[in-house]
Order: structure tokens, then sequence, then C-alpha cells
């Protein structure tokens, strides 16, 4: 038996509510190894931690961003 049929078996054994979160890590990985949609999604991840940052980092973070996107780090 090879690691896909194990990791298949061991999956099939799992309770639903677990088989869901295996599905959502596949998801992850397979956007992780694509390289504009991890973009996007950490893209997404710095802009919501700004979002629910207080507004005494706004303009700390609000300058950090633009000197990012200057560098070409990040795309608006």
């Amino acid at each position: 038996m090879n690691v896909h049929d194990t990791t298949i078996a061991k999956i099939q054994k799992l309770p639903e509510s677990l088989v869901r979160e295996v599905n959502d890590f596949i998801d992850f990985l397979l956007m992780k190894h694509d390289r504009a949609r991890w973009q996007l999604w950490v893209h997404f991840a710095e802009v919501l931690d700004m979002a629910e940052s207080n507004f005494a980092d706004y303009l700390s973070n609000l300058e950090d961003y633009e000197e990012r996107l200057a560098r070409g780090e990040i795309r608006w």
C-alpha cells in the first residue's frame, strides 16, 4: 500500500467532522502551492490584521503598507 492509499484509508475511518477539517486542510495546501492564490491569501491576512488593529497603530500600519506597496512587495 502506498502513501496515497494509506492516507485515504485513514480518512475513511474518521468521523465526518474530522473529514471536513481534513478537506479544509487539503484546500489550504492546494492554495498554498498556487502562487497567485497564496499571494492573495497573504494579502488578505495582512489587511485583516491591519483592520483589526486599534487606531493607535493606524498611522504606523498605513505607513508600513504604503512602503511595502512602493517596494512592490504587495499590490493594491
